[in-house]
């Protein structure tokens, strides 16, 4: 039988979907599933997007441009230059979700071989495309006793050698939740600009900030055109995740090109979600307000919550829509697991991500888990009452 290449091997399975198995068991058992262990909002697509799709009348659905359809990227640097960030269409290549624009990213970057710098904890399918890209990914931890603030900058300093090509963050973060402070960015700019680096971004959740926090983007720092890239998607902005559409987003010419050109060899990104994302643009300002209210009352909900059971720590996150939860148990995989398989409340039952997944080194997570402020507050209050029945009953528990 021939042998699977060592890239398909090193390409790890996703922590956030691995329990997934478990969760469909549980169901057919009759029991009810909280998934707090993705982030697939329950919020409505705006109306636009979904008129859009249905006023497709065309009897072939073609190809589009490999950058991505004009009007579309036209209409999303429109978007940027609204929010003080100026661009143009020539300046965004559309990708097939956020998660190509990273992959793009790391390829334009660096060669095989080469390192990329990330603060830890960190999205889980970062390893993924880094697998794909031969690229190696140098984690920076940050702590739940620090909210997961930016690591010192000289713990960057100590990683950087001479096959680091850029330092990657996610503002607000996945799976944390914090969002990096203006000097905080400005810090990443000294030392980018210091050592020659790209500074890469994937800012999918800048829209979601709260207490009136801001989100300052690395695309507003002075003196970094040729050193900045942006990933973003509508994934989340707009409730689309199954549309698949992003962007990777840069002012230096030779990132497009390379972008432009791995575009080429894919073709293009989903006609349907760009005809779908080009509409959704012109959603009205009251969509974010009140999809911003929401979050930020389950956002506040919910930690209340986890930081009312015993043993339990969890920061309050300013963005995103996600927390990383320190637990009283043993082992945050076996007690994901023991949930799914052998523990019931009322009938119903919790799924979360272990954090072990979102660390270079698994066992640095192993008392936490990343949960998704995704539910109603109806389902949220369902969820806490049941994990926090679950950690007393759990059999690995300690402190308690």
């Amino acid at each position: 039988m021939p042998k699977i290449s060592q890239t398909g091997l090193r390409i790890p399975a996703s922590p956030i979907r691995k329990l997934v198995p478990y969760a469909e068991a549980a169901k057919r058992r009759g029991v009810h599933v909280y998934h707090l262990n993705i982030g697939q909002p329950d919020i409505p697509t705006p109306d636009e997007a979904l008129a859009a799709i249905r006023a497709i009348d065309v009897r072939t659905v073609a190809y589009t441009h490999s950058a991505g359809i004009e009007s579309y990227r036209e209409g999303l640097a429109e978007f940027y230059t609204q929010r003080g960030l100026p661009l143009t269409g020539e300046q965004i290549v559309v990708t097939t979700g956020g998660s190509e624009a990273i992959l793009m990213g790391m390829l334009a970057a660096c060669d095989r071989g080469d390192r990329i710098i990330v603060p830890e904890p960190y999205y889980a399918n970062y390893n993924g495309f880094a697998a794909e890209a031969g690229v190696e990914i140098v984690p920076v931890r940050s702590y739940i006793e620090d909210d997961f603030a930016l690591p010192p900058i000289a713990e960057f300093e100590k990683r950087i050698d001479a096959r680091t090509r850029g330092i990657l963050i996610c503002n607000p973060n996945n799976p944390t939740g914090y969002l990096y402070s203006e000097e905080e960015i400005r810090q990443l700019r000294e030392i980018v600009l210091r050592h020659d680096l790209f500074l890469m971004a994937d800012e999918v959740y800048s829209d979601f900030c709260y207490e009136g926090a801001k989100h300052h983007s690395v695309l507003a720092l002075e003196g970094m055109d040729e050193h900045v890239i942006m990933m973003d998607s509508i994934s989340k902005r707009f409730s689309m995740c199954g549309a698949r559409v992003g962007a990777l987003v840069s002012r230096n010419p030779a990132v497009i090109d390379a972008a432009l050109r791995m575009g080429q060899a894919r073709l293009c990104a989903p006609y349907v979600g760009q005809v779908a994302a080009e509409a959704a643009l012109n959603t009205p300002r009251s969509y974010f307000t009140t999809v911003h209210d929401e979050y930020e009352a389950r956002r506040n909900f919910m930690i209340s919550a986890l930081n009312k059971m015993p043993g339990v720590r969890c920061p309050m996150p300013r963005g995103a829509f996600y927390a990383i939860a320190e637990l009283p148990v043993d082992d945050a995989d076996r007690f994901a697991q023991w949930m799914l398989e052998e523990f019931e409340y009322q009938g119903r039952t919790v799924m979360v991500a272990p954090a072990s997944g979102f660390y270079a080194e698994p066992e640095t997570g192993r008392h936490q888990v990343r949960l998704a402020y995704v539910l109603n507050i109806e389902d949220l209050r369902g969820a806490m009452e049941t994990l926090s029945v679950a950690l007393r009953a759990y059999p690995g528990r300690w402190g308690l």
